[in-house]
């Protein structure tokens, strides 16, 4: 028979990059274990941490649609009444409430967001270290 160890509950304190301070409660399966947990500092691009193809094309993805869920959220409107304010289907608004973005294009999901008196803007600067891609 297993038993399951109980959980150690450890809080971590990161700062972000406005010195911001977070704290983050992490919970490990063994008490007893002391090793070291190691930290690696993300790109900004979680996508191309994970090594993902189009991770530029799927962070911006990601944004305009938690841009979107949080308009929803405000209005505290319901699945179908975000589709009806939209333009999306209910089942395209659950979709974008689980971050399934597979059917959804950036300028889709740009249109959306215009729908829901947004102004959306494409800023373009040269990169800091003037290198071409991430």
């Amino acid at each position: 028979m297993w038993l399951a160890a109980p959980l150690r509950s450890t809080t971590l304190t990161a700062f972000a990059n406005d010195s911001k301070e977070y704290e983050y409660n992490m919970q490990r399966n063994n008490p007893n274990d002391d090793a070291d947990v190691t930290f690696e500092r993300s790109s900004g691009n979680v996508f191309a941490d994970l090594g993902l193809e189009n991770s530029d094309e799927l962070l911006v993805k990601a944004d305009l649609a938690h841009a979107v869920m949080s308009v929803v959220r405000e209005q505290g409107w319901t699945q179908s009444e975000a589709a009806e304010r939209t333009g999306l289907t209910q089942p395209e608004v659950s979709l974008l409430g689980r971050m399934k973005l597979d059917r959804f294009s950036q300028e889709r999901l740009q249109t959306v967001l215009r729908r829901l008196g947004m102004n959306v803007e494409i800023l373009l600067h040269p990169r800091e270290n003037g290198g071409i891609g991430l």
